[in-house]
């Protein structure tokens, strides 16, 4: 492990994502993070001089089209079987703020 992460650093990450670590968790994420760092070293060893740059594995195309209402919006068939309307939508009776008695 080429790596080292001071305690200083683990305390100060454990704070920043707000977990409470015991010492025995500390030093564990201590490790996983340098582990995580020396991959990341030996990954920039790799020859990409022949790869082109992408952010997507597949090619990727604008997928906007015309907003264009084709069959309604369903309205007329949903109030269709409803028990009681007001103008464009459902009628319930009013459940907060009702007085008992």
């Amino acid at each position: 492990m080429k790596n080292r992460i001071s305690d200083e650093t683990v305390a100060y990450i454990g704070i920043l994502a707000k977990l409470e670590l015991s010492e025995e968790e500390r030093k564990r994420a201590g490790n996983d993070m340098a582990n995580m760092l020396d991959y990341m070293d030996k990954l920039k060893e790799l020859d990409t001089s022949g790869v082109a740059p992408t952010s997507h594995l597949f090619p990727t195309e604008n997928v906007f089209r015309e907003d264009i209402v084709t069959n309604g919006d369903g309205q007329k068939d949903a109030l269709f079987n409803a028990p009681a309307k007001k103008e464009h939508g459902f009628l319930a009776p009013k459940t907060i703020g009702m007085e008992e008695g």
